[in-house]
């Protein structure tokens, strides 16, 4: 499965199988989380086989079997929801690709007990987790906006253009608001997101499905 593939075979899921990751599979999440670590000087830390981020009514009402996670974590800088957005979906794509599921939580986790999970300093931000597992279903698509409701373009629209808008539908915002304005103008694109205190995390997020969709060679960012 491609990274296209997963862009619209992944949905949330929030009740999971008791079933381990694997060696291998948590050997993979981790070489993944490195190289965004790395690109970004993020302090994302892949969880296993603990619940301690989730909050006890959370696991009782809502999910099940969530022990495997994401903390996506850096330091306190500005840009850094965007860089973290950006990153946290490439790592959803990339677990879809792994036959695993995904769940983006950015309010309900116990931010106390994530911070002691990573040993993080005063001086690092966490602004939510990613649940990764073996999901109990597939989950479903979430309800969407149409293109025409979050972009424009000066001229005749471009395939390339039309594609990214689309990516962007696919991708996890907080609350499912979709608030992004994207605008294009020949080769130049500007994307915006106006979603409250999640806004930053959301545009990295859609800016890297924008991307995916569109491909990275036929636009530039402005």
């Amino acid at each position: 499965m491609t990274l296209q593939e997963a862009m619209k075979e992944r949905h949330k899921v929030s009740k999971y199988k008791d079933k381990p990751l694997s060696a291998d599979i948590i050997k993979q999440l981790n070489d993944r989380i490195k190289v965004q670590n790395q690109k970004y000087g993020l302090n994302m830390q892949l969880i296993t086989e603990s619940k301690d981020a989730m909050p006890g009514i959370l696991a009782a009402l809502m999910s099940k079997g969530v022990k495997n996670y994401i903390i996506l974590a850096g330091p306190d800088s500005p840009g850094i929801d965007e860089k973290l957005g950006y990153s946290s979906a490439d790592l959803m794509l990339y677990a879809q690709t792994l036959g695993l599921n995904t769940w983006w939580i950015g309010g309900m986790y116990s931010r106390k007990n994530a911070k002691k999970l990573t040993n993080a300093g005063d001086n690092t931000k966490i602004i939510g987790i990613v649940v990764v597992g073996y999901g109990e279903n597939q989950g479903v698509p979430h309800k969407s906006k149409a293109a025409s409701d979050i972009s424009s373009y000066e001229g005749t629209v471009p395939e390339w253009f039309k594609a990214g808008v689309s990516a962007v539908l696919l991708a996890p915002t907080a609350m499912n608001k979709q608030a992004f304005t994207i605008k294009g103008k020949g080769n130049k694109v500007s994307i915006t997101c106006n979603n409250g205190s999640y806004s930053d995390a959301d545009l990295g997020i859609g800016k890297y499905h924008f991307e995916l969709g569109a491909g990275k060679d036929k636009f530039e960012w402005q």
